[in-house]
């Protein structure tokens, strides 16, 4: 039985803040529909990913900024850091593991992530 993680929450308290902080960090706009007067859906997808992340109103009981760690994979560490830079994302310097290289950054409400660098287990 195949599962795919595809749709993960994020709870904000400015969703426009939000989405617009994501935009800037790549993120691509998947859509953004007001459903109600109580139920906003913003869905943006990081490039690449098979998972998007979905910002709004009524969407979730977790309070804003609650969500630590969440990762993803890039190729290569130092392109990422310069990148998230180039867009004005405020980013960790890089954190040397040995199970990879991180890049670490947090949304307006302090929902963390991190960029994370496999390392490349045949070269050991």
């Amino acid at each position: 039985m195949d599962m795919k993680l595809e749709l993960v929450a994020v709870p904000v308290t400015d969703v426009d803040r939000a989405r617009d902080f994501y935009v800037r960090a790549g993120f691509v706009l998947d859509h953004d529909h007001t459903v109600s007067e109580e139920i906003r859906f913003v869905q943006l997808t990081p490039p690449g990913s098979g998972c998007s992340i979905a910002l709004g109103k009524g969407l979730t009981r977790m309070q804003p900024g609650s969500l630590d760690n969440m990762q993803m994979v890039v190729a290569d560490a130092d392109a990422a850091h310069a990148e998230m830079k180039s867009r004005g994302i405020e980013v960790s310097d890089i954190d040397d593991q040995p199970w990879g290289r991180f890049v670490y950054f947090s949304d307006p409400d302090g929902n963390g992530w991190a960029l994370q660098q496999i390392p490349d287990w045949s070269q050991a």
